[in-house]
């Protein structure tokens, strides 16, 4: 069970890279986008780390600083959770 949440991030976050991929694409191509509303929605139900990664990667979106923030701000939520599961503890004498 406590596999449960790093699967779904993983799953999320490449629905969400490969969305924003797709999205490039269609831009290029000037055909019928994935609307912000998905993205943003992928992203925050899990997929902040692959949207991000997404976003730098194909270079979309990056143009928009709601985006560029807010996808930065979940893919750290994001990783500081799945560190957190994992069991990483900081070093000593770190705080946050």
């Amino acid at each position: 069970m406590e596999q449960v949440v790093p699967i779904w991030i993983a799953v999320m976050s490449l629905w969400a890279f490969l969305a924003m991929g797709y999205d490039k694409r269609q831009a290029k191509r000037k055909l019928a986008r994935v609307p912000e509303k998905t993205l943003w929605s992928l992203a925050i139900i899990g997929g902040g780390i692959g949207a991000y990664f997404g976003m730098q990667i194909f270079r979309h979106k990056t143009r928009h600083t709601e985006f560029r923030v807010g996808f930065l701000f979940l893919a750290l939520i994001y990783g500081t959770l799945l560190l957190y599961l994992f069991g990483v503890k900081l070093p000593d004498g770190f705080t946050i």
